[in-house]
């Protein structure tokens, strides 16, 4: 009788756990679609599902945003298949046809040109990315998408911070909301506030068809792995780090950096005032303006 009570206090304790993972889930999308205006009324958003957990996540959480949302807008997931060898072709297609959601497979060889041009043993991320990119973007205005919504999460934001700084020299990370270089585009990225461990937890609930990435992420030493490992031991050492860093991000101060073209430092000019304080004396107060 004891082992049956103890049973059915694990199975409540663990659905409730599922439960606060959802609810979480939701209400961090939620809150990165309402602060940065990601979907408005009318929307049709190109969901772009590879196969990871990431994406899953994403088209799941907004599916179930939408049944729910004050506002109407249309879902369209798509997926490209990069004729990368030995990619299961019919677990995406099948999964979507559980779903009531109007889905595309598109096709385009881009595995044979990124490995025709990068040489053994060099990372394929930046040019499989451009042409992944290209594809979608043309079919996102061939469907008429209005956004276009990419799986990166919290976690894949602060460890872009850090590659650029370390590799690049630039201060940038992703955006949560971008509008394209071609301004043809608008990219969000729901996830933004979320966790990646939260992300690998819904994975593990919803039993996703996880489809491994063969071509870039079996690749070792990759820059993104080192940093995300130094993330993961500042972690590790001082809980809370990565929010920290994440909220950083969102409270920039361009006057104490040193970027001229962010702010006028060579504009800067004293202003001294002589003003009358409390007990009657005068006391001179010095201030920098830009001006």
């Amino acid at each position: 009788m004891s082992i049956h009570k103890s049973q059915l206090e694990a199975n409540r304790k663990t659905k409730l756990e599922a439960n606060k993972l959802q609810k979480r889930l939701r209400r961090n999308v939620g809150s990165a679609i309402a602060d940065y205006n990601m979907i408005e009324e009318g929307d049709r958003v190109m969901v772009c599902l590879s196969g990871g957990k990431d994406s899953y996540a994403m088209l799941d959480i907004l599916m179930g945003l939408q049944r729910n949302a004050p506002i109407k807008f249309d879902l369209v997931a798509v997926n490209l298949d990069q004729k990368q060898p030995g990619f299961p072709e019919h677990v995406l297609p099948a999964y979507l046809d559980t779903l009531d959601i109007e889905y595309h497979i598109l096709e385009k060889d881009t595995y044979s040109i990124v490995t025709s041009k990068i040489p053994e043993g060099k990372t394929y991320c930046s040019l499989c990315s451009r042409l992944r990119r290209g594809t979608l973007y043309g079919f996102a205005e061939q469907i008429g998408a209005t956004k276009v919504a990419l799986g990166h999460h919290r976690d894949d934001i602060v460890e872009t911070l850090f590659l650029n700084m370390f590799y690049q020299g630039k201060l940038k990370a992703m955006p949560p909301k971008l509008l394209a270089d071609d301004k043809k585009n608008m990219l969000i990225r729901p996830l933004a506030y979320c966790r990646e461990s939260d992300l690998i937890a819904l994975a593990e609930l919803k039993q996703f068809p996880i489809i491994p990435c063969n071509l870039c992420g079996s690749q070792d030493g990759l820059q993104r792995n080192a940093v995300k490992d130094m993330l993961l031991q500042w972690e590790r050492q001082f809980p809370g780090r990565i929010d920290t860093i994440f909220g950083a991000i969102k409270n920039v101060s361009p006057s104490q950096l040193a970027d001229t073209a962010l702010f006028d430092f060579a504009g800067l000019k004293l202003d001294r005032e002589a003003i009358e304080v409390d007990n009657g004396e005068l006391e001179t107060h010095i201030r920098a303006i830009n001006l």
